[in-house]
C-alpha cells in the first residue's frame, strides 16, 4: 500500500492533473438520479445518467445491484463511475442510512 491521499479544492465534475481519471459516485438501486451528487455529471454530459438508466431499465439481463460499478467514458482520459451503494432512497420518513457500505467497499474495489 503506501498510497497517501491528497485533498485538491475545485469542482468534482472537471477533475485536473494529468492521465486517466474517475469519478466516482454513489447511486441508489431504484434507478432514481435526481438528488445529492448524481445530477452534477449530467450538467456537464448526458452519458451518464442516460447509461445509467440504461443499465437500470435493463438490469434483468445484467450485474446491476448493490456493489456494481458502470464506467461511463465522458472524455479522452475521463470516466464516471457509476457504483450502486444505496439501497433505496432517503425520503422524511426514513430511518436509517440508505448507504450500503459493504457494497461500497465491493464497488471502490472494482473502481480500484
Amino acid at each position: 500500500m503506501g498510497e497517501t491521499i491528497t485533498y485538491l479544492r475545485g469542482d468534482a465534475t472537471a477533475p485536473q492533473g494529468k492521465g486517466v481519471k474517475v469519478i466516482t459516485h454513489l447511486c441508489n438501486d431504484l434507478g432514481g438520479w435526481g438528488k445529492g451528487f448524481v445530477p452534477a455529471p449530467s450538467r456537464r454530459r448526458p452519458e451518464p445518467e442516460a447509461a445509467y438508466r440504461q443499465w437500470h431499465r435493463e438490469r434483468a439481463r445484467n450485474d446491476f445491484g448493490l456493489g456494481a460499478v458502470q464506467l461511463v467514458p465522458v472524455g479522452p482520459y475521463l470516466w464516471v463511475a457509476d457504483l450502486v451503494g444505496r439501497r433505496g432512497i432517503r425520503t422524511g420518513r426514513s430511518t436509517g442510512v440508505p448507504v450500503r457500505y459493504e457494497a461500497v467497499d465491493t464497488g471502490l474495489a472494482t473502481v480500484a
